[in-house]
């Protein structure tokens, strides 16, 4: 056996997480590796969010043919698209991000990155395996940033070679006619619309009551109305499977339909279990994930940080950067830091987006929150755009109006949804987003008809109009 290479901070993983670890180890100047057992290129550019919004920017594209009538645009019906050269145009575009996320990683380590699988004899002793062999690497912390890859559970065995992934999605050379699709998280919800807006027919299935992971009734509700005159939705009822001469056939209850593929986009599950981890000494939950402290990144009191994706708490883009950040930091230091977390956000952009902000409805008491809610059809910039169906609730402490969350299904979503995390984040009341400019006429006077509604309902404290401060103070 080869003596083991000793450095400062070994990273495994050079996604988005183990890229911004990276970057912390070295603005700390210290020794590094980087591991990855490829390919290159992090799951956000190769698989996740920007190959899906490609997908969803052509599906949308492809749907404004349909209101070209009201504004008097005729030979609509002669139109067409070739599914082949759209989904081809997608993988270009797609291997664009995934190839600078790669060159990302081979500029940032140099000759020190390794391509090669990682297995832990010890918390700071490593073995990588690779074409060149076994080398064994001791460092003085370690990073694991993994990822993470689709689930495919047993009960899809039967059909496997009718079935694809979410990895696999963007590997199709063209488009089937139909298509089933089990799991209507965010990714689910967002390619069943994609591809219905392409010309797909969608079955869209969930053992969940609601879709996009919503947990506000009001807007679940929203939310069916408005995508399932897109799709077929089948919610809240398990899907059965089965092989048929020319696809796949689905049925659940009362529901059955027969498709040519099916989509499993059935969530995703840490790249942990080749690690060793319990073997070599880690704290791990019943499920063998490691047990670690989402402030500072640390699992247990060992040298070892895990961030993104492979730690399966906040597994979206911008929470893997914080959280390779942290752990970048931390293992570059003698000294652990605890560090706040920001406000939450996650966005489906399925347009119009479902968007979640802050506290989650399910996780407040209805006694001490009012809720102020705003919808489309009275906002003069929805109704031009024909958001009608757009609604946002936000929810506030019934004490003192200070924002707490939301909830919403809204053309232009993604934006409101930045307004509010910044707010709640800067611990804001209605009453102080109310004292801010709102233009007219533009989407975001819902969030200022929201926090109206939210002002309305708390205790009188002034008698000035809402959002108004006196220039000089005024006398007792």
């Amino acid at each position: 056996m080869k003596k083991p290479i000793e450095t400062d901070v070994l990273i495994i993983g050079a996604g988005s997480a183990g890229l911004y670890a990276l970057r912390e180890v070295r603005r700390a100047g210290r020794d590094f590796l980087l591991v990855d057992r490829g390919p290159l290129g992090t799951t956000c550019a190769r698989v996740g969010c920007m190959p899906s919004k490609v997908a969803l920017h052509a599906g949308a594209e492809w749907a404004t043919r349909k209101a070209m009538a009201d504004i008097g645009v005729s030979g609509i019906d002669a139109l067409s698209i070739d599914a082949r050269a759209t989904w081809a145009a997608l993988r270009r575009q797609r291997d664009i991000f995934a190839n600078n996320g790669a060159n990302s990683a081979r500029s940032a380590a140099g000759d020190k990155l390794i391509n090669a699988q990682a297995r832990f004899i010890e918390p700071n002793l490593v073995e990588l395996d690779s074409a060149d062999g076994s080398q064994q690497v001791r460092a003085r912390a370690v990073i694991i940033a993994t990822g993470s890859r689709p689930v495919m559970p047993g009960f899809l065995e039967p059909v496997r070679d009718r079935t694809i992934n979410t990895d696999e999605l963007f590997e199709l050379d063209t488009l089937p006619h139909s298509i089933g699709i089990l799991g209507l998280g965010a990714i689910g919800l967002e390619m069943g619309l994609a591809l219905s807006r392409l010309g797909v027919r969608v079955v869209g299935a969930d053992l969940a009551p609601e879709v996009g992971g919503i947990n506000d009734p009001i807007i679940g509700q929203r939310a069916r109305e408005c995508f399932g005159r897109e799709m077929e939705l089948w919610l809240g009822t398990e899907t059965r499977v089965a092989r048929s001469e020319r696809g796949v056939v689905l049925s659940a209850g009362e529901h059955e339909a027969e498709v040519e593929l099916l989509l499993a986009a059935l969530g995703r599950r840490p790249n942990t279990d080749t690690l060793g981890l319990e073997a070599a000494g880690f704290p791990v939950d019943e499920r063998g994930s490691p047990r670690f402290d989402p402030a500072t990144m640390q699992i247990g009191d060992l040298p070892v940080f895990i961030a993104g994706d492979a730690n399966a708490d906040r597994p979206l883009m911008h929470e893997a950067a914080d959280e390779g950040a942290i752990a970048g930091y931390n293992a570059a230091r003698d000294t652990v830091t605890r560090f706040a977390r920001k406000a939450s956000i996650g966005i489906a952009f399925t347009n119009p987006d479902v968007v979640s902000v802050g506290t989650r409805f399910d996780q407040l008491d209805a006694d001490k929150i009012v809720i102020g809610s705003a919808s489309g059809d009275k906002n003069g910039r929805s109704q031009i755009l024909g958001a009608a169906d757009s609604l946002l609730r936000v929810y506030a402490d019934a004490a003192d109006g200070r924002l707490l969350g939301a909830s919403m299904i809204a053309t232009g979503g993604e934006h409101l949804a930045h307004l509010l995390a910044w707010a709640i984040q800067r611990g804001e009341t209605a009453a102080d987003l109310l004292t801010l400019p709102f233009y007219h006429p533009t989407v975001e006077e819902v969030l200022q008809s929201a926090v109206q509604d939210i002002a309305t309902q708390l205790p009188a404290s002034k008698s000035l109009p809402f959002g108004l401060i006196p220039a000089e103070p005024m006398s007792s």
